[in-house]
């Protein structure tokens, strides 16, 4: 289906369902495999333990006590759940997992958790219990000898075992939590139905459903080769992971050490081979970006190669070579802020569910423009922010609205998003006596957390700008996504009468969203596509920043192509049998193609008209205008004519292209557009002061 409109308006995607399978991104992950007792699944390398007896399991916990299944021969089933102290889902689920030993408990349910992971420390396994507040022992597995035992690969992963120590299920807690969505309530409760069916002498009727989460870091087997962690490992980490893959930012696990990276190999593996990581969506046949952060083919070999070969470290003579942390990291990426804007207050984010939207208001004291050329966005505590917005709110305007974040941004942040540099002489404005907006969304990690995020601005120089960077969105709101709809799309695009130049693109939309195009369509016919998304994920607001910015001449359309999948097979969709129209909320959905850019021939050295002073308080101004094509006219109006189209026109052009036209004016200000061809108004390109709602060129005359 299709809808046609024109408007001028890390924690996912590090986990997968299936070994070597690439998950489409807007469903996050492939749907569970289920099987009764007779069919009893396994994944390509484990064979299915369901059924099987288990003779022996004997660890110490967090605290050194030796546990074994003997302390627990008078229960009448055992939980074990395999965790990690960095896993994102391990997180999210284990205050499930105690509220469960809890209600268990009095029907002599015993839960046990293991830690099979070389690159979690016995003080990051206690911190984790600890956090979590997980009441059952949590055992350490060095070697990961139980996880091979049982076949455990993932966390979380569930193994139920009866009285006899059989096992009965194997596999996922429950659907609530998975890869890129979090449900209100699951629709499975798998882990629940199997302890019933046990306790109950009944038949498991689902005995296996496979798991989702990160890959065990087992013990790297006797390593070999030449490629090293040292020599070629380390180097492409540094380049293309630790921005993120460090403590205190936004990836859930560091990647800064050699027992980091070689604990999580299997997981690095995964995602690189699939392409989920480092987070990129666009798709390589169409256009160039410079924030574009995928791996190259050479450095996705030397990876694989380097796990497939044990993760060597390097010799003694080449002495492994940690991946510093980039300079920027614990400070920013942009030059020193010359403002750093912070919410007022720390945020309370709840431990589970979904968190709305929270808006934070700052009056930063602006009596002028600001010239802004660059920011940076900071989660303050990155293991709960999807993302942030900050956005300005004229003075004209009381409140925020709806529109604004599409049209007024000035920083974000979201994972896998650089900070907005723009090229030289190139800046954002934000208007006198404007107010700063926040915008947040917050995803609970399983433990009550508090945020006070901030923005980092660097002003410009005024006399420096030549070009004003605007943010424009392409929209479309007229549509009703029917329920179970697996592939609904929509239009919008955007006319330029005016020579543009593009920066920038960023499409958004929420759960349902399946894929995205922006289409440049040029004024003889030809098409070219600028940026395509084919998986698109809500997870990842990633900006697209040109690597040169496009041309659109006058005549000229972006077209924006959108998909949503409303069906079940999308395993983001909060409710697949609703219909679903435009909204606010990540519930309903949104199409909306923003981009960057700036009139082609707006350029501040031009200056703003020329005045001379005329006697006592008069004064004469000669305003210029060079359009980019012949017109058949240009008329100047404004506040001092009484905006009349008709009254003023200009002669021209002179042997440089510009007309003109000299008005006696009084000192004051006045606000003035061009008319061209008695219907496109425009600006002043040569001054940078622009007011109002309508964004009038503004001349200011005498003191």
């Amino acid at each position: 289906m299709t809808a046609v409109a024109s408007s001028s308006l890390f924690l996912a995607l590090l986990l997968t369902a299936t070994p070597n399978t690439p998950t489409p991104q807007n469903a996050g992950t492939q749907r569970p495999v289920q099987a009764s007792p007779a069919l009893k699944t396994s994944t390509a390398k484990n064979p299915s333990p369901v059924g099987k007896r288990i003779e022996h399991l004997a660890l110490r916990d967090v605290l050194g006590a030796a546990r074994s299944l003997e302390d627990w021969k008078d229960k009448q089933a055992i939980v074990v759940v395999f965790l990690c102290a960095e896993c994102p889902l391990a997180r999210q689920y284990a205050p499930k997992l105690g509220e469960l030993a809890v209600k268990y408990a009095d029907r002599r349910v015993q839960f046990v958790a293991i830690d099979s992971n070389q690159q979690d420390t016995l003080a990051e396994i206690e911190h984790f219990q600890r956090v979590h507040k997980i009441g059952f022992p949590v055992l350490r597995d060095p070697g990961s000898k139980i996880a091979d035992q049982l076949g455990a690969s993932r966390t979380p992963e569930v193994f139920l075992l009866d009285a006899a120590h059989v096992v009965r299920y194997w596999g996922r807690i429950d659907d609530q939590f998975g890869i890129g969505y979090t449900r209100k309530t699951p629709n499975n409760r798998y882990l629940q139905d199997a302890l019933e069916a046990v306790l109950e002498g009944k038949t498991v009727q689902t005995a296996a459903v496979e798991s989702v989460g990160c890959r065990i870091g087992r013990v790297s087997r006797q390593p070999k080769g030449d490629v090293t962690y040292a020599n070629q490992i380390a180097p492409i980490l540094r380049a293309r992971c630790v921005s993120c893959h460090q403590t205190g930012e936004i990836a859930p696990f560091p990647l800064t050490t050699y027992a980091d990276a070689s604990g999580w190999a299997d997981t690095i593996r995964e995602v690189v081979e699939t392409r989920r990581m480092p987070p990129w969506f666009a798709n390589p046949k169409y256009g160039k970006f410079s924030n574009d952060c995928r791996l190259s083919d050479e450095e996705t070999r030397l990876l694989c190669t380097w796990i497939d070969n044990g993760t060597p470290e390097g010799s003694s003579s080449t002495p492994a070579q940690e991946p510093s942390k980039p300079e920027f990291a614990s400070g920013w990426r942009i030059p020193k802020p010359d403002l750093v804007v912070r919410m007022p207050k720390p945020f309370k984010v709840r431990a589970t569910g979904i968190v709305q939207y929270q808006y934070f208001t700052i009056d930063p004291g602006f009596k002028h423009d600001v010239w802004v050329r660059a920011t940076e966005g900071h989660a303050g505590n990155p293991s709960v922010v999807h993302h942030m917005v900050l956005f300005f709110v004229p003075p004209e305007q009381k409140e925020p609205r709806p529109e604004d974040p599409l049209f007024r941004t000035i920083g974000s942040f979201a994972p896998g998003t650089p900070a907005m540099i723009p090229p030289p002489g190139v800046s954002r404005r934000i208007p006198a006596g404007s107010k700063l907006v926040f915008q947040m969304h917050y995803t609970p990690n399983g433990s009550e957390q508090f945020d006070q995020s901030e923005v980092g601005l660097v002003f410009d120089d005024p006399q420096r700008v030549r070009k004003e960077l605007k943010m424009n969105a392409i929209v479309n709101f007229q549509f009703l996504i029917p329920p179970g709809e697996r592939d609904f799309r929509l239009e919008a695009d955007d006319d330029f009468d005016e020579d543009t130049l593009i920066y920038a693109m960023l499409p958004h939309m929420h759960f349902r969203g399946k894929a995205f195009r922006f289409t440049a369509i040029y004024p003889d016919g030809k098409k070219e596509v600028l940026l395509d998304v084919p998986h698109y994920d809500f997870n990842w607001q990633n900006v697209y920043w040109l690597a040169e910015p496009k041309l659109l001449p006058a005549g000229s359309r972006l077209w924006c192509e959108a998909s949503f999948d409303n069906s079940a097979n999308n395993l983001a969709n909060p409710d697949p049998t609703r219909s679903v129209h435009w909204g606010d909320q990540t519930w309903d959905e949104m199409m909306v193609g923003s981009y960057y850019c700036c009139p082609a021939h707006q350029d501040f050295a031009l200056g703003p008209p020329r005045v001379t002073p005329k006697g006592k308080d008069r004064y004469e101004a000669l305003f210029r205008y060079r359009p980019s094509t012949t017109p058949k006219s240009i008329y100047l109006a404004g506040s001092f004519n009484g905006w009349k189209k008709d009254q003023q026109r200009m002669s021209g052009p002179d042997k440089d292209g510009f007309y003109t036209a000299s008005v006696a004016l009084p000192a004051g200000r006045h606000e003035y557009k061009f008319l061209v061809d008695g219907k496109k108004w425009r600006v002043d390109p040569g001054n940078p002061v622009q007011v109002g709602k309508h964004e009038n060129s503004l001349l200011v005359i005498g003191p």
